[in-house]
């Protein structure tokens, strides 16, 4: 190989690495620039019994629902996004909403695509595993765990009502009309 050739072949093989430097860098400078992600969802904080306590009375002074839900029960699919739009149209009168997930574990990735999907209005909690009982009781004596439920508390903390199954948009506007008027919430499982 003639001494030119060698100066060109050395010549070639100094770019390319030049450019794989350059392209090196430019790689690691995206890699390293602050990603901003469309609507993060956070991962619900997990209560238990006395945690859940501690937020009814947080929303003391304000009507409250707490809608209690999983991505395997089909009925609360359902609702959710009903809640949330309920949530929107009477937040100016003082409505809050609440949302308690009962997954397990293992069904944490499904609650975060369903979370990103219906971008909720309302701050969701976790039920941490164990002590359903307690847990079960504390929310709503003689309550089993089914799903969904949904829990009413008026401006001064009590309870005032409560749903169990699958309820119609209309059935929510009544009670939650109730609520704000200072009333109670229709208790039952319709």
């Amino acid at each position: 190989m003639g001494e030119d050739m060698r100066k060109t072949l050395a010549g070639r093989v100094f770019a390319e690495l030049i450019f794989a430097g350059a392209l090196a860098a430019l790689a690691a400078a995206v890699c390293a620039a602050p990603q901003t992600k469309k609507s993060a969802v956070r991962d619900p904080e997990l209560i238990d019994a006395q945690d859940y306590g501690k937020i009814v009375r947080q929303y003391r002074g304000k009507p409250l629902i707490v809608t209690f839900w999983a991505t395997w029960c089909e009925p609360c699919r359902d609702e959710y996004p009903m809640l949330n739009e309920l949530a929107k149209q009477y937040a100016p009168q003082g409505l809050r909403v609440v949302g308690i997930n009962l997954d397990q574990d293992g069904d944490i990735i499904l609650m975060r695509r369903f979370l990103a999907r219906y971008k909720p209005i309302f701050p969701n909690y976790r039920k941490k595993a164990g002590e359903e009982q307690e847990f079960d009781q504390t929310v709503l004596p003689g309550w089993n765990g089914s799903l969904p439920a949904t829990i009413f508390y008026a401006r001064d903390g009590a309870r005032a009502g409560h749903f169990l199954g699958e309820q119609k948009r209309e059935t929510y506007e009544s009670a939650i009309r109730g609520l704000l008027e200072g009333g109670s919430a229709t208790s039952g499982s319709r």
